[in-house]
């Protein structure tokens, strides 16, 4: 016997697992007998005084016990060989689909494994020194795996989140994420979850070359032949995904200059916003110092300035802003986590809808156009400053007042941020939206808009400038024959979850013009 029960527990009771299966019993109203629960969903609401959680319940007997029949179900003859470049979260999913398939996966990637990044990391935070191939954006694991590890997605037609979750969870991640809402693993676990799925991948007959760059892509006759890496090595496969991660414009370069097709495409810019996390946690929580089990605050705020778009993005509670430029002379920032989000700062992406119509007018035209205005916001922060990565920054309400000489608050970017004038050093449009977005959020969500907030530029990798277009149908490029556009690089999807099921999808495509049947 099976019942499913909608229950609200108080955070200094969620753990306590008898209460809660007095809870349960209470709710039956029926002499079960000896049963036990699982928690299948659970969420905070916090509209209350006193926030609470939701959690969703399964309750069974003995005699019922729900069982997690999950397996990878992975081929043990392969078929056909499927050249995977780039080894993040879409490039990971689509080998694992493809292995499922019966299809060999060989994945190159341009950075190193998920463990030796972290040297290229540390070059970066400490030294000012930019690895271009590995860094916060290129290397196993992709952007997502030292920037947080956040899981999730509002792209539910895009496949099942919960098999990618499942397959997290079997490669180590905690049961937790299969529960909770707002799912996230953390950077300090999710690389050994990685090298877990690396070890999947190598052990059932895929191969991954790191330190592998694309130099070339051999086509004949409008069909995909063989890549070539590193300018002197030539991989021959049946079909190609191309899983490169928003920042890899050496990629579309080369693309570009082998007459494949490209297309511009809107994305969004914009800074950082830091606030101290007791600050958060007293606008959603109505708590200052929040009570045990409650985990740190988070938000999500969006509005309209004069027609475009106005939004928070990646929000990271008890987090860091870490540097993510992909080449030297760049200024660019991000936000992560821990799995403990115990930083005393909340971080969030700052960032206004960018017009590829609009950046035209201006004078940004071209398949490049908005790639170029991109770069040269970044370029034109980083030149202001001292030759490192110590990011330009301003107190929230010196920001939107246009001062520079207040004392900036106390800030989790390591490398060191800098009084300089954003008002001017952003293009004008950007900041006069973002300003007055500060404003107008800041009425609605009292203690948003305060002089205790840093604000960080420049977040500009919310999304790739540009796509490589394919079929709806097909997933295919329109020029080339079994090449297969996939993942955030590609301009069709915009986190781990959905670059997941994005390779998952692309990898089953794959199969199908291959004529394999896909499971």
């Amino acid at each position: 016997m099976q019942q499913t029960l909608e229950l609200k527990v108080y955070p200094n009771k969620i753990n306590d697992f008898d209460f809660i299966k007095d809870i349960c019993r209470k709710k039956l109203k029926s002499q079960w007998g000896d049963f036990d629960f699982q928690i299948r969903k659970k969420s905070i609401d916090a509209r209350q005084k006193r926030p609470f959680f939701l959690l969703k319940v399964v309750v069974f007997t003995k005699d019922d016990v729900p069982r997690d029949s999950f397996q990878l179900n992975i081929q043990t003859k392969l078929q056909k060989r499927c050249i995977i470049v780039g080894a993040g979260p879409a490039g990971y999913f689509a080998a694992l689909q493809c292995l499922k398939n019966g299809i060999k996966p060989i994945i190159i990637e341009r950075g190193k494994d998920v463990q030796s990044r972290r040297k290229d990391l540390r070059a970066i935070q400490q030294e000012g020194i930019v690895n271009p191939n590995s860094n916060y954006c290129f290397g196993e694991g992709g952007a997502g795996t030292y920037s947080d590890g956040k899981l999730y997605t509002r792209s539910h037609k895009r496949g099942s989140i919960e098999e990618v979750l499942k397959i997290l969870v079997h490669h180590g991640a905690s049961t937790d994420i299969l529960a909770d809402a707002h799912p996230h693993i953390g950077s300090n676990k999710l690389p050994k979850i990685i090298a877990n799925i690396r070890e999947t991948i190598t052990n059932n007959g895929g191969e991954i070359h790191f330190n592998s760059l694309l130099t070339d892509i051999l086509i004949t006759q409008n069909v995909f032949m063989a890549v070539v890496i590193n300018h002197k090595i030539q991989i021959a496969g049946d079909a190609c995904i191309l899983a490169t991660g928003h920042s890899a414009r050496d990629i579309y370069t080369l693309l570009h200059e082998k007459n494949i097709k490209l297309e511009r495409k809107d994305f969004a810019l914009g800074v950082r916003i830091e606030h101290p996390q007791p600050l958060i946690d007293e606008i959603q929580y109505n708590q200052r110092y929040r009570e045990e089990n409650l985990p740190a605050a988070s938000y999500k705020v969006v509005c309209q300035v004069g027609g475009q778009g106005v939004f928070s993005f990646c929000m990271c509670p008890g987090g860091l802003i870490v540097p993510s430029a992909t080449a030297p002379g760049e200024i660019v920032v991000n936000g992560m986590s821990l799995s403990r989000r115990d930083s005393p700062f909340a971080n969030s992406g700052f960032v206004t809808s960018i017009s590829s119509d609009y950046l035209e007018y201006l004078g940004y035209d071209g398949i490049f156009g908005n790639l170029n205005f991109q770069k040269e916001v970044e370029q034109t922060l980083f030149k202001y400053g001292d030759g490192s990565q110590k990011a330009p920054a301003l107190t929230m309400t010196d920001f939107v007042s246009k001062k520079s000489n207040h004392i900036l608050n106390n800030c989790s970017y390591i490398p060191g941020i800098y009084n300089a004038p954003l008002y001017d050093l952003l293009p004008k449009f950007v900041y006069e939206k973002l300003s007055q977005a500060m404003t107008d959020i800041g009425q609605k969500m009292k203690g948003f808009y305060t002089a205790e907030a840093n604000v960080v530029a420049t977040e500009s990798r919310t999304s790739s400038p540009v796509r490589i277009p394919r079929d709806p149908a097909t997933m295919m490029h329109p020029q080339i024959n079994f090449l297969f556009p996939c993942g955030e690089g590609a301009g069709y999807a915009g986190g781990i979850l959905s670059a997941s099921m994005d390779g998952q999808n692309t990898a089953n495509a794959v199969a199908e013009a291959m004529g394999i049947k896909s499971n």
